[in-house]
């Protein structure tokens, strides 16, 4: 097996931890691409850091198809499947094999000019000051509703456990075949999540073309004018998510968002 490490954070912790994670590799005959790019070969990548260490790190891998596996060493992690002790735990399952792997939805997002890819979620939301959005949504070409609210986000089975679970959003499975539309601090009580087929085409425009809003993907972030449509589908790849021992979705959300206790 080949390795690469992806790191961010360049601590004193987070150097340690991607010298143990080393060692330990190499010791188990696992050998470890240090400084990687997303030319050179490897069997599987491992972040150290948190969720957004791991995001940055699908973003390069972009559709190779490379298994990705995190160790956390931020604050809630829900995307990692090692904390920082388990270094030695997560060497011997690579090498034995005691992992699973999740596959998970990608987003291909086109703006004018532009196309981004997300694992959790796609949101646009009003600048500071500024007046309710009111957003068109269509699917396939047909109208849905216009939402009047601070924002709008379309999340992933990933991402639905992220920002739109934090505005009342559903959980979804990683293979449940869908995404959600999650508004913001909506302006009426109508308004709710509604989910969809992940096949679908999503158009969000804003109706007042002068009215500038913020564009997230994932942890890019950037400004749309409102004459800018987003167009939105499920992207060509998927990403391989790494749970090692007998982890899963369910797990993670029992045991870090504490759900059903």
């Amino acid at each position: 097996m080949r390795a690469a490490i992806h790191i961010k954070n360049q601590t004193n912790e987070h150097i340690e931890g991607k010298l143990a994670l080393v060692e330990a590799l190499r010791r188990r005959g696992i050998e470890v691409v240090e400084n990687w790019t997303q030319d050179a070969p490897v069997d599987i990548v491992i972040s150290i850091g948190g969720d957004g260490t791991l995001l940055s790190a699908v973003h390069q891998i972009g559709g190779s198809g490379v298994p990705v596996v995190g160790i956390n060493f931020g604050h809630l992690g829900f995307l990692t499947t090692a904390g920082r002790n388990d270094i030695e735990k997560l060497a011997e399952c690579l090498t034995t094999g005691s992992y699973s792997i999740e596959q998970r939805t990608m987003l291909e997002v086109k703006t004018s000019g532009s196309t981004l890819y997300a694992l959790n979620e796609v949101y646009l939301h009003r600048l500071d000051q500024s007046p309710l959005l009111h957003t068109q949504v269509e699917v396939d070409g047909n109208m849905v509703a216009t939402y009047a609210a601070d924002g709008l986000i379309v999340a992933t089975p990933t991402g639905s456990t992220a920002y739109s679970l934090s505005c009342g959003g559903p959980i979804l499975a990683p293979g449940s075949g869908s995404i959600v539309i999650t508004p913001i601090a909506a302006h009426t009580l109508t308004l709710r999540p509604v989910v969809l087929s992940d096949n679908v085409a999503l158009r969000l425009h804003n109706e007042e073309s002068d009215i500038v809003c913020t564009l997230g993907v994932d942890s890019y972030v950037t400004q749309l004018s409102g004459s800018d449509a987003v167009e939105i589908h499920k992207a060509p790849y998927q990403i391989n998510l790494v749970r090692i021992g007998r982890q899963n979705f369910f797990s993670a959300i029992r045991d870090k968002l504490m759900w059903g206790m």
